[in-house]
């Protein structure tokens, strides 16, 4: 799979979990792919959840494995003022 067709399937898989997190207030961007490691930056209610860790590794996580198994972890990248 090409770096464009990995990134094309992480970006499905946050398009499957964003309405959960818009639910609560909350939403998801892509930062970045690198090394098989994927960035997001969480917005609105999501950066200050008490349950944003386990949201992002149960849930964000977990679906894209799903659609890009080759993805090792996904982690969040706070935004910088």
């Amino acid at each position: 799979m090409t770096a464009e067709e990995i990134k094309k399937n992480v970006e499905k898989a946050l398009e499957e979990i964003r309405p959960f997190l818009v639910t609560d207030g909350g939403d998801i961007t892509l930062v970045g792919i690198e090394n098989n490691i994927v960035k997001v930056q969480l917005l609105g209610a999501c950066v200050d959840c008490s349950v944003n860790q386990m949201t992002l590794t149960n849930g964000v996580e977990a679906t894209i494995k799903r659609y890009a198994p080759q993805i090792e972890k996904v982690i969040e990248i706070s935004k910088k003022h």
